[in-house]
């Protein structure tokens, strides 16, 4: 077979490329709704990821409802400024805007800034639906999709606390991270589910104090949400989590570097 020189690079180059673009930060440190605390800036906004980037994080987290009119859009409370999102068009919603002058950001604009970066997860959660299943599994196929349209599967692990959306981002998505936020499955029971990590408040781990070691003996990831308590963090380090979710990154950054 002929060899063409220029084709043999550009393979070399892509085969490169699939080697490092996936060298996310090795550290516990998931910034919720990214980092905004320290430097006031607006939570689940286009700034705090990218805060959350030059921190070192490894994930920035942040939240995604569906519109009225079917656009996937991040904001962690139901309404954007008093304006109900899942009732609302995204033409609708742009009427508000955050504190520092940006707009309700689409999941499809901020997991295309997130793609801009090699070192931090995006870590998607998929909001349950007021307006009932079908709309919330509708919400879970339509951003599996958009997850592959831009090409982001390598950046995007998925949290719920719908149970049902999250097994079916399961299904959807068999390579992807999925991992279950309501806490009331033991890892036994998440495992059967299909997913792959549990991602509960502090308080549960508190409550049956074996779950993190049946969970991580299962093959589970153990993510503890949200931890802003400086004692808290370093019983949860000595407990060999996996992650810790976080509003105060910092804080959490600066009792890893004096370990």
């Amino acid at each position: 077979m002929k060899k063409h020189p220029f084709l043999m690079t550009v393979i070399c180059l892509f085969a490169l490329m699939q080697t490092t673009y996936a060298q996310f930060n090795k550290n516990v440190v998931i910034a919720h709704r990214g980092a905004w605390k320290v430097s006031n800036l607006p939570e689940n906004s286009i700034a705090s990821l990218n805060h959350a980037v030059s921190l070192g994080c490894y994930g920035s987290e942040f939240d995604v409802y569906l519109t009225k009119d079917d656009i996937l859009v991040v904001n962690h409370n139901k309404d954007f400024y008093g304006i109900d999102i899942e009732t609302a068009t995204y033409q609708e919603l742009l009427a508000k805007k955050h504190p520092n002058g940006e707009s309700i950001p689409t999941a499809e604009a901020y997991l295309k800034e997130g793609l801009k970066q090699k070192g931090t997860k995006l870590i998607f959660e998929l909001k349950p639906s007021k307006l009932g299943k079908e709309r919330v599994l509708k919400a879970a196929e339509m951003s599996v999709a958009l997850v592959k349209k831009v090409g982001a599967e390598k950046w995007v692990d998925y949290i719920t606390f719908d149970r049902d959306a999250g097994k079916h981002l399961a299904k959807l998505a068999p390579n992807a991270e999925v991992a279950y936020l309501n806490g009331d499955l033991t890892p036994a029971e998440a495992k059967a589910d299909g997913f792959k990590g549990i991602d509960y408040h502090f308080k549960k781990f508190e409550e049956n104090p074996t779950w993190i070691k049946d969970a991580q003996k299962l093959g589970l990831t153990v993510n503890v949400w949200t931890v802003n308590d400086a004692e808290k963090m370093k019983s949860l380090l000595d407990q060999k989590v996996d992650y810790i979710t976080t509003n105060e990154p910092e804080l959490l950054f600066d009792i890893l570097n004096k370990k």
